[in-house]
C-alpha cells in the first residue's frame, strides 16, 4: 500500500511562516501530480496549491504571492512554504498524490491521501 504522513504544522502569528512536508512511502512505482488541500471548520475542502511530476505548480488565488509548493521526486516528497500567514489561512492541510503502485507486477492507479497537519494563524 501508499502512506502519506505531512509534518510541519503549528501555530504561528500573523505574518509568520511555515514550511509543510508530506512523504509518500510504499510500493510506489510512480507519482504524478501531489497536491496541498486544506479544510477550515464549517467550511468545504479546497486546493491550496498542486504541482505536477514535471514540477509544475498551480495555486488557488488566495495563495499566489505567499505560498510556494515543490517537491523532490527522488524522495517522493511535496513541500509547501507558507510566507506571510493570515488568520484564515488557518485549518487542517492534507497532502495529495496521484500514485501509481506496483502491486505485483500489476500497475494501479490511485489518489491517496494524508492524515494533515493543522496549521493555526493566531491574530
Amino acid at each position: 500500500q501508499v502512506q502519506l504522513v505531512e509534518s510541519g504544522g503549528g501555530l504561528v502569528q500573523t505574518g509568520g511562516s511555515l514550511r509543510l512536508s508530506c512523504a509518500a512511502s510504499g510500493s510506489i512505482f510512480s507519482i504524478n501530480a501531489m497536491g496541498w488541500y486544506r479544510q477550515a471548520p464549517g467550511k468545504k475542502r479546497e486546493l491550496v496549491a498542486s504541482i505536477t511530476s514535471g514540477g509544475s505548480p498551480n495555486y488557488a488565488d488566495s495563495a499566489k504571492g505567499r505560498f510556494t509548493i515543490s517537491r523532490d521526486n527522488a524522495k517522493n516528497t511535496v513541500y509547501l512554504q507558507m510566507n506571510s500567514l493570515k488568520p484564515e489561512d488557518t485549518a487542517l492541510y492534507s497532502c495529495n498524490a496521484a500514485v501509481t503502485r506496483d502491486s505485483g507486477g500489476y500497475f494501479l492507479s490511485a489518489d491517496y491521501w494524508g492524515q494533515g497537519t493543522q496549521v493555526t494563524v493566531s491574530s
